[in-house]
């Protein structure tokens, strides 16, 4: 380990300083919700996309909403719909009738955090809007191409239960979500304080904005400077590779349970937040536990399983716990 790591380590605990304040003004509305609100912040971090899923009324909108009105960055909702068009999300060129000309009319996409609520609720067509935004942070309308601001982050809810009237999300945009979050019931303690506080009064609690854009930029700096051992590395090459050729990874009996394994965006991402997880830990440097605790998430949405798999009622998480209680750890 080099000898820079309390270096590392003393310029992490600086730069993550306004991180317990972001935590206590998002305790204010969210009880528990430890695991959704860690992973936000994450991808607050690292500049990425996140995926929610979970039944309706477990605080999704709730939370995202939250996280915005905590940070000085401009924040848009937009609700899905089937009959949402592309032009509704980027924009549009509008005719100037006294000039003769065209201007632009920027969509709700140029912002800094923006809830895509029921994404699903879409076709395919607006979904794919989405995607030269996600990746390549910048927006083209008309043959003119404007770069969005940073912070710029996509927070995107699905529902998945309720499949009428929804349309599947294409690949290429769902391997652009740095996790994908599942979102569990919360206990019967935590249930009982929400009903609590819900039944109180409809004033809404006040968040104070205690995270600037250059708090982030200055965590990002430094996160990108956090030691990871190259053993590590090959621990998550090994993960990746397990996900397309589990038999040469000791997992025979799920060679026909994959049809498609994780693209190398996986071991770019898994790489990344491992960092940004350290980060949010005050160390300068990776422990496989980091790397441990966040894969699921995001390898979950990009392993497509066969009929086998469907038909043994293996859930792509069943496969991911056994490669991960598979593959060595360094």
């Amino acid at each position: 380990m080099p000898h820079n790591i309390d270096e590392i380590t003393r310029k992490v605990e600086e730069a993550s300083s306004f991180i317990p304040a972001l935590l206590k003004e998002m305790a204010k509305i969210l009880v528990g919700q430890k695991y959704l609100t860690e992973r936000l912040i994450l991808g607050l971090l690292t500049g990425e996309h996140i995926l929610v899923e979970g039944v309706p009324g477990l605080a999704k909108t709730t939370a995202v909403k939250t996280l915005a009105r905590a940070i000085h960055a401009e924040f848009k909702r937009i609700q899905f719909t089937p009959d949402l068009l592309p032009a509704d999300l980027l924009g549009t060129q509008v005719y100037q009738p006294k000039t003769g000309e065209f201007s632009i009319k920027k969509g709700p996409l140029f912002a800094n955090i923006i809830l895509a609520d029921e994404i699903n609720r879409a076709p395919a067509k607006v979904q794919s809007a989405l995607l030269e935004s996600m990746q390549e942070r910048q927006i083209t309308i008309g043959g003119q191409t404007f770069r969005l601001d940073e912070p710029y982050m996509i927070i995107a809810t699905q529902n998945p239960i309720e499949q009428e009237g929804t349309y599947p999300l294409p690949e290429a945009q769902v391997d652009r979500f740095l996790f994908k979050l599942m979102i569990e019931y919360p206990s019967r303690e935590e249930e009982k304080i929400i009903m609590q506080k819900m039944s109180l009064s409809n004033d809404p609690t006040p968040i104070n904005p205690v995270v600037k854009p250059e708090n982030l930029f200055g965590a990002r700096r430094v996160f990108d400077s956090i030691y990871i051992d190259e053993n590590l590395q090959d621990y998550i090459l090994n993960l990746v590779a397990a996900t397309r050729d589990p038999s040469a990874h000791g997992l025979e009996s799920y060679a026909k349970t994959i049809q498609f394994g994780a693209s190398p965006r996986a071991s770019i991402f898994l790489n990344r937040a491992s960092k940004a997880y350290a980060f949010m830990q005050g160390r300068g440097y990776v422990v496989p536990q980091d790397i441990k605790s966040i894969g699921r998430d995001i390898l979950r949405h990009r392993i497509i399983l066969t009929y086998e798999a469907e038909a043994e009622n293996l859930t792509t998480d069943d496969i991911l716990n056994k490669i991960f209680d598979t593959v060595e750890v360094p």
